[in-house]
């Protein structure tokens, strides 16, 4: 799907989007403990968790925007779990329902199954076995109370999925990061998510110690506002919009809230940024700083690994307003576009950063983006509010 964005300036007041990040991890907390969680966008990602904690055999009711859930009836058979392209399901959901079931199957897009659980594989060697095909991964085996160690330096992921499910067992372990733990901002709100469900996680020098059998309490949890989505609408104000985004915490552990201090920086001049703990902020700061005056950034070997090559695609993108962008194994720098065309058309990659990060040239001139549908991953209003922003947004028809 095509979508064409006239040249203009966003200008109004928003409630920004519900943060992706903390509803998978409210989700199974309230799934776990007979919670409810509100302020959902029932994104593609969280449809997905949603879809997994039904496989396994929670029961739940949505109303609006929320989710109520009620009991747990055990499957007597071998639970599929679609996780669809959600990387964040499918590394939450495989050690908690290796917590809950001794086999079951994951399932996912091709794409999403080829980026790996090599993490898992390693991790729990002692405890599940895993056959992998194209679309699905066969997992047998019981994860039980114990130590083990995680390798975190592709995703943070892992590290939050394996604190979650121990948490569920009755049993003291620990939880030991091999090397590196990039993103750690998302590990810790797993743990501050955990704690607001009654679950006590203590941390020392890169252990991770889960206690033994404290048990979910039932919250009801409202979904705080989400700082990775609310930069690609606050870069416009650095373009000449005026954007007054509300319902953002101002002390919330979203990594990605730096975002504003990048945003300064990179408008001053030609600057160095380590994306490390801010990954996803990435597409949207390679098109502020072309859109600026360039930048380099650094530890950007992560972009290879999203739902796209981030750092490739992006570069193949703002090519074609002429900026000259170099990748490298861990880094990228980027000039700034010379001379914007007076239209342009991207594609998203079918990544929904990518498609939101390109957005932003609709502040210089007219856009098309093919693939605008891949913003249904995780903000599936974003069109629609640059609609009611001002902005004049339309579906192209073939």
């Amino acid at each position: 799907m095509k979508i064409r964005i006239a040249k203009g300036k966003p200008n109004g007041s928003l409630v920004a989007p519900p943060s992706k990040s903390y509803a998978h991890r409210y989700l199974i907390g309230a799934a776990l403990s007979c919670g409810r969680v509100s302020n959902l966008s029932f994104s593609a990602d969280e449809k997905a968790s949603i879809s997994c904690l039904d496989s396994l055999g929670f029961i739940s009711e949505i109303s609006d925007n929320s989710i109520k859930y009620s009991g747990f009836e055990r499957k007597n058979d071998v639970p599929h779990l679609n996780c669809n392209e959600s990387g964040s399901t499918l590394r939450f959901f495989i050690p908690i329902a290796l917590a809950l079931y001794d086999e079951f199957v994951i399932e996912g897009t091709s794409k999403l199954i080829s980026r790996g659980i090599e993490a898992y594989e390693d991790c729990l060697s002692n405890v599940a076995t895993f056959i992998k095909n194209e679309t699905s991964i066969t997992v047998s085996g019981k994860l039980m109370p114990g130590d083990y160690v995680i390798d975190a330096s592709k995703s943070s992921q892992y590290v939050s999925g394996m604190l979650i499910a121990l948490s569920m067992l009755d049993g003291e372990s620990t939880l030991t990061i091999k090397d590196e733990l990039n993103s750690k901002p998302y590990v810790d709100i797993t743990v501050e998510v955990l704690s607001r469900f009654g679950i006590s996680i203590k941390e020392s020098s890169m252990k991770y110690l889960i206690p033994d059998g404290e048990g979910f309490k039932a919250k009801d949890i409202v979904n705080e506002g989400d700082y990775s989505n609310s930069a690609f609408l606050e870069a416009f104000n650095y373009q000449g919009g005026l954007i007054n985004l509300t319902g953002l915490n101002p002390n919330s552990l979203q990594g990605d809230k730096v975002y504003r201090s990048h945003f300064e920086t990179l408008s001053k001049g030609y600057a160095e940024i380590d994306v490390e703990n801010c990954i996803d902020l990435s597409p949207i700061l390679f098109s502020f700083a072309s859109l600026k005056h360039g930048g380099r950034f650094i530890n950007t070997r992560r972009l290879a690994i999203k739902e796209s090559n981030r750092a490739l695609a992006m570069k193949e993108e703002l090519e074609k307003a002429g900026v000259k962008i170099i990748v490298r194994e861990n880094e990228v720098v980027i000039e700034p576009s010379v001379a914007i065309p007076s239209s342009l058309e991207f594609n998203s990659h079918n990544d929904h950063r990518i498609a939101m990060a390109l957005s932003l040239y609709s502040s210089t001139t007219d856009i098309i983006i093919d693939g605008a549908e891949s913003i249904d991953k995780s903000y599936p209003e974003y069109w629609n509010n640059l609609k009611e922003l001002g902005m004049e947004v339309n579906y192209v028809v073939a």
